[in-house]
């Protein structure tokens, strides 16, 4: 009997504890959330009222599960490099079981027969072709390779090439991880959103994004009146299927944020962190 009141208290106490530090962390970050909302170009635009409070219990009660973040913005917003830019400020070195990013793009279905038949970007845009549409995407295969790593099972993702469109479905392995970052056009799409653990949305005003647009469209064969067409399709499509994920997203991230200042608002939290766990 004295050993199940023993527990009963480690228990208790264990549980106290918890909240004791979760409290402290959502303290924490909401400092820094009032920091950074001083700056002239902040990190977060809009946090949901719940988010502090869930990210603060999933650290300290589900230190061993896996950790899905789901990146979503427009076309040429910045989720690629703010991905990239994220990953570079929290991880010094390359271990593996740290974290794992799942792009998207990869999971482009191959379209290479229709752009030969077609004979250029141009002709098949006139067929009424898009690329910017979830149905191009196999997000069925993604959801699927998600819920794999999130298992603790490793995967082949496909790779795509936006040249040629060919997909080759022996790309890349993909490790399980601490944490596993989706980010593309549709990761917060029905198929796919519910597998999320958390989701943000990359804001980057319009003619920001149409400039980056046009120039990374360049790097990938399409330019003149082929350019024209699709990037008449991104902003249509992007009205439909994107924009409105701004409302669902747990916080919405500023794309035009600096590499520096990511690295900056990144140690901060680490380091405050650091100290409280």
């Amino acid at each position: 009997m004295l050993g199940t009141y023993e527990f009963t208290d480690y228990n208790f106490y264990s549980s106290r504890l918890d909240m004791n530090i979760i409290s402290s962390i959502v303290e924490c970050l909401k400092e820094i959330l009032a920091e950074d909302q001083k700056e002239k170009q902040p990190l977060f635009l809009h946090v949901k009222d719940d988010f502090i409070m869930n990210i603060a219990r999933k650290v300290v009660q589900e230190k061993k599960k896996t950790f899905l973040i789901g990146i979503t913005g427009e076309s040429a917003s910045g989720k690629t490099v703010f991905v990239d830019n994220t990953v570079s400020a929290c991880v010094k070195d390359n271990r593996d079981g740290i974290y794992t990013v799942i792009r998207q793009d990869d999971y482009y279905k191959d379209t290479s027969k229709e752009l030969q038949e077609a004979g250029s970007y141009e002709e098949l845009f006139k067929t009424g072709f898009s690329f910017d549409t979830p149905d191009v995407i196999d997000l069925k295969l993604m959801r699927e390779h998600l819920l794999c790593l999130k298992e603790g099972t490793g995967i082949i993702s496909p790779r795509y090439d936006f040249k040629t469109c060919i997909s080759d479905i022996n790309g890349d392995i993909k490790k399980p991880a601490k944490v596993i970052l989706a980010e593309g056009l549709y990761v917060l799409n029905e198929e796919v959103r519910d597998v999320m653990d958390v989701k943000v949305y990359v804001f980057t005003p319009l003619n920001v994004i149409k400039e980056r647009w046009y120039r990374r469209a360049s790097s990938r064969g399409k330019t003149g009146k082929a350019a024209d067409m699709q990037f008449e399709d991104v902003n249509r499509t992007a009205q439909q299927y994107i924009r409105p994920n701004y409302e669902i997203a747990d916080c919405i991230i500023n794309g035009m944020v600096t590499q520096e200042y990511i690295q900056e608002i990144t140690d901060k939290i680490l380091n405050r962190l650091s100290d409280i766990c």
